[in-house]
């Protein structure tokens, strides 16, 4: 396995787990904005407040993109061991 085919690899890898993890953060980033505009301008200071809507949008979000996550994953490393494989023989 030569250096591009490594180096190709780490990159493949790397850009899959910041597409999973913008997918799965940015909705919550979002409403976590949305939330503490509205803090901010009504003067509420309640934690529970900003908490609750995040965990409940990556949840949501979980389970609407769970399945291209789990089928995403299942081809890299399928593709991982095929790679493998051909390098070894």
């Amino acid at each position: 396995m030569g250096v591009e085919a490594t180096a190709n690899l780490y990159a493949d890898a790397i850009y899959m787990i910041i597409s999973m993890v913008v997918i799965l953060i940015g909705p919550s980033l979002l409403v976590g904005l949305v939330v503490a505009v509205f803090q901010a301008t009504t003067q509420i200071n309640e934690q529970t407040m900003s908490f609750l809507p995040r965990l409940l949008t990556t949840l949501l979000m979980l389970i609407f993109v769970g399945p291209w996550l789990l089928r995403s994953i299942s081809d890299f490393f399928t593709s991982l061991f095929h790679t493998i494989a051909n390098v070894v023989s």
